[in-house]
């Protein structure tokens, strides 16, 4: 028999969600034909069969999480025995298990690896999907739960235990506590598990407030000028097919900017106590899904053209919100541009996308009466908000930051001049 367990798909992950299925117990598999989707923190993810043969058991049914090494399905190895798989090894931590394409998908050498790991400790109580659900509503911990003649947990063994409670003790009474509420409030609330991308990002979001004292500064920009050099420049970026927004704009005047305050592009190696500051600039922008928030990583903004950076940011949006997009995409920043005013907010507080130092939040851009040279003039402004890490940087220091900026998005012009 030949098991397959949960490889580490990169980036540190522990643990990743089973979303489907692609093959039954009972059916015949070729060796690289795709079993499972998983989803980690980052991105949908196809998995290769590592082996030819016939599928025996499915370990972890679909719509629940799988620790790394957890074992996942088990083959009827084809005669002749498991194939061989690929000699080649990569890290993973760069980028290596995603290919091209609508899907990522592991190597097999990683699948090797991952045959090999040893299991995590403690057993798994057996149930359904449906059965596990109920017991989540009721907050019953299925090990307490008396498995029928099979070893699973049935539906009716989980009513019995429920309508049924234990002699009361310290442990019972604490476990009817939490029955009778749930029970209570079932017709009047319903309950979902926390799953998915919007798991990774409430834990994404507990990581950083947890870690980083955050702090915000606020300015607004006059855009007048910016307003002018995107209408000129936008009918010559259609006619090469390019959508171009504001934001090609933003990052292209937000670079510099990096640049002169290098601490704005660093973060802090929490166990060294050292600042890592990054002589790469990938900036990270916010980008809705169906499911979250996810950020994909415009990488070496530095380098590229305006037209190179809306080609590149069209193709990173799209991919966001389809899901498309591999691991190397979605990784790596080193700074993060929110655009609030894109998603129809005015203005909003940014919470630093760990382990970065700092994130911008750019927020709508609407008209405004503003008084220049004693006289009212309508000027259409953007409200800027700059969180940062109060350990590496001051408030000071932010506000210098936010003032060259805003001098720069007053002044777009310089880029054409290459004063910056």
């Amino acid at each position: 028999m030949e098991e397959f367990r949960l490889p580490d798909l990169g980036e540190g992950m522990q643990e990743a969600e089973i979303i489907r299925w692609l093959v039954q117990p009972g059916e015949t598999i070729k060796q690289d034909q795709p079993m499972v989707q998983v989803e980690t923190d980052k991105a949908v993810i196809d998995i290769p069969a590592p082996v030819a043969g016939r599928v025996a058991s499915i370990h972890v049914p679909g719509g629940q999480a799988a620790k790394v090494g957890e074992l996942l399905i088990s083959f009827e190895p084809a005669e002749g025995g498991p194939a061989k798989t690929r000699p080649e090894r990569s890290s993973p931590h760069n980028g290596s298990h995603a290919i091209s394409g609508k899907r990522s998908t592991a190597r097999t050498s990683v699948i090797s690896e991952a045959r090999t790991t040893s299991p995590p400790n403690g057993s798994r109580v057996l149930a359904s999907p449906a059965v596990r659900k109920r017991a989540f509503e009721l907050q019953v911990d299925l090990a307490r739960v008396p498995a029928s003649a099979s070893g699973r947990v049935t539906m009716p063994d989980l009513e019995r235990f429920i309508a049924q409670p234990p002699e009361p003790d310290t442990e019972s009474v604490s476990h009817v506590s939490k029955v009778i509420p749930a029970v209570a409030s079932a017709e009047i609330e319903e309950r979902q598990p926390l799953t998915g991308l919007r798991k990774r990002i409430a834990e994404r979001m507990e990581l950083s407030w947890r870690t980083i004292p955050h702090a915000t500064a606020f300015d607004e920009v006059d855009c007048t000028a910016l307003v002018e050099l995107r209408a000129s420049l936008k009918p010559v970026a259609e006619q090469r097919g390019l959508r171009f927004t504001y934001m090609p704009l933003l990052i292209k005047l937000l670079v510099p900017v990096l640049k002169e305050y290098p601490i704005f592009n660093a973060s802090l190696d929490e166990e060294r106590r050292e600042i890592i500051y990054k002589r790469a600039y990938h900036i990270g922008v916010a980008a809705d899904s169906p499911e979250g928030l996810l950020v994909p990583v415009l990488r070496d903004a530095d380098k590229l053209t305006l037209s190179q950076i809306a080609q590149k940011l069209e193709h990173l949006i799209q991919g966001a919100q389809k899901r498309t997009l591999a691991l190397p995409e979605l990784t790596g920043s080193t700074f993060t541009l929110n655009n609030v005013g894109g998603f129809g907010g005015s203005s909003g507080t940014p919470i630093i996308n760990y382990p970065e130092a700092a994130i911008l939040a750019v927020g709508r851009l609407q008209d405004k009466l503003v008084l220049v040279n004693g006289e009212v003039h309508t000027r259409p402004s953007m409200p800027l908000a700059l969180s940062f890490d109060h350990r590496l940087i001051d408030g000071a220091q932010a506000g210098r930051f936010l003032a060259r900026f805003k001098a720069l998005v007053e002044q777009p012009q310089r880029l054409l001049l290459d004063l910056v």
